[in-house]
């Protein structure tokens, strides 16, 4: 076996797919405090290896982790304000003097958005850290994005929250000029900026460490798109499929399919491969440098894209009228290798998998992706079926596109759920998830992770995501406690009997 192959080989084991915003919190949404430590606690008394987060970027209109304002900053939201009133940057009358929502259990990103920067701006205020060592070291080592993404934050904030499209010209363009203006005229909020993602990164990184201490991995999700709304955009826009104006010419979504008469319609920005190529992916490698600093497995979504991308012409309504053309392949997962040193990657190859694809994974060796959820329509050859897995491949009971296991199978059509039965030997529909659980970790599949949502048994209006809606998604939270000690002995259960 080649050694690359070896490298990509994840180790026998098990985890947990959990959103950082559905930690449980004082404050509205999860954060890097103590209940994330709490969790590291339950996944290791659970016998778990794993913990998969979904992006951790800053989030634009609709919430969605997928659509950041930075591929490199770590979303403000996510600094835990219990450490900040114990570094006495602020104070926990401060803090509960905002509305921070009336859901234990639901996000209410409105309410967040109006309270969380109001409050870090008071800690930035009061705090004496940009004369610190660790400070300047922080902003030297990020230098490559933390400058451009603070100015764009700020320029954002000054013009109205609108996205770079609708600014002046002469910084919508990026003129030297007019950022040098801006950037005194902007000052103090660019160094807020720089202050968050400092916080971020000083709490995200004691956490991971943490993590690592008790023997767990953080699996990272990186989208393989950026959003147009972005600093990457603005500042590397020769890197994009954009026109003189600076304006997208094709975007990113995926075709019509038996889910979707119309497709999906992203409406990122395409990169432009071949200037992309030219600079020997030098954005690509950066991105991939910073993802392993933060991450132990990276997981790519979207991996088929790296191959094939369906291209849609900009301005149109749905996804009907786009086309397929060819992407990178071995020359941009070349050059991600070459960034990512021992760090691992696991490839989102869900959808319909040309043999190209299949040629690409087996080259990088890297583990594609199954979904317990697509395996019972009654075909024994289906791939998602546990008796059809190899040993590389990462499995899912679902991901945090569908729905949840209890969801799922509750309205499962007949004929499905009798295949289900037989193939699981359960009597009744509403026991399949839990001998799906037990199927996927019996599995000869080296890595399985299932959602929070799911080793709990909740039905769907704890789903994570409805993919073509815009809301009501990413907003499910834990109840304190609600993992306990009882589901923890369940799971390191299954981690002894089946070897994991």
């Amino acid at each position: 076996m080649p050694a690359k192959y070896k490298k990509n080989q994840l180790s026998r084991g098990a985890g947990v797919l959990l959103a950082v915003s559905s930690l449980p919190s004082n404050y509205g949404i999860g954060a890097l405090g103590a209940e994330a430590f709490q969790f590291i606690d339950f996944l290791k008394s659970a016998g778990q290896k794993y913990w998969q987060v979904l992006p951790v970027g800053p989030t634009s209109y609709g919430d969605s982790p997928y659509q950041s304002f930075s591929a490199f900053a770590g979303n403000p939201y996510f600094i835990d304000l219990d450490i900040l009133i114990d570094e006495t940057l602020i104070t926990l009358d401060e803090v509960q003097s905002y509305d921070w929502g009336s859901s234990a259990v639901d996000v209410d990103y409105a309410k967040i958005f109006e309270s969380r920067l109001k409050i870090l701006h008071t800690a930035f205020h009061k705090s004496k850290h940009m004369n610190t060592k660790a400070y300047r070291a922080f902003c030297k080592e990020n230098a490559y994005w933390l400058n451009d993404y603070s100015l764009y934050m700020a320029l954002k904030f000054q013009f109205e929250n609108h996205s770079w499209l609708l600014w002046p010209d002469e910084i919508r363009f990026h003129r030297t000029e007019a950022v040098k203006t801006y950037t005194e005229l902007l000052k103090g909020e660019i160094d807020f900026w720089k202050f968050c993602q400092f916080k971020f990164f000083e709490q995200w990184h004691k956490v991971k460490k943490y993590a690592n201490e008790n023997g767990i991995k953080i699996i990272g999700d990186i989208p393989i798109y950026v959003a147009l709304d972005s600093a990457d955009v603005w500042t590397h826009s020769t890197l994009f499929q954009l026109d003189a104006e600076r304006r997208p010419i094709k975007v990113a979504g995926v075709p019509p399919d038996a889910f979707s008469k119309d497709g999906q319609l992203w409406g990122n920005p395409l990169y432009d491969w071949n200037t992309m190529e030219q600079s020997g992916f030098d954005w690509w490698k950066k991105r991939m440098e910073y993802s392993v600093k933060i991450y132990d497995i990276i997981r790519i979504d979207h991996f088929i894209g790296v191959v094939r991308y369906y291209a849609i012409p900009a301005g149109e309504s749905t996804a009907i009228n786009g086309s397929w053309q060819t992407g990178p392949g071995i020359k941009l997962t070349d050059a991600i290798d070459s960034a990512i040193g021992d760090a691992q990657i696991i490839a989102e190859d869900l959808g319909v998998v040309v043999p190209a694809v299949k040629k690409l994974l087996k080259r990088t060796g890297y583990p594609g992706m199954k979904v317990m959820q697509f395996a019972f329509d009654g075909d024994p050859t289906n791939e998602h079926l546990p008796c059809n897995y190899t040993s590389n491949m990462a499995v899912y009971g679902g991901t945090h596109d569908n729905e949840t296991l209890m969801g799922h199978f509750t309205d499962m059509k007949s004929k499905d759920a009798q295949y289900a039965k037989r193939y699981l030997d359960v009597k009744k529909k509403k026991n399949i998830p839990n001998a799906m659980i037990r199927a996927g970790y019996a599995s000869v599949a080296n890595t399985v992770i299932f959602q929070a949502q799911d080793i709990l048994f909740l039905p769907n209006n704890c789903r994570m995501n409805f993919p073509s809606t815009i809301g009501t998604n990413w907003r499910w939270r834990l109840h304190k406690g609600q993992l306990n000690a009882g589901l923890a002995k369940k799971l390191s259960g299954l981690v002894e009997v089946y070897g994991r």
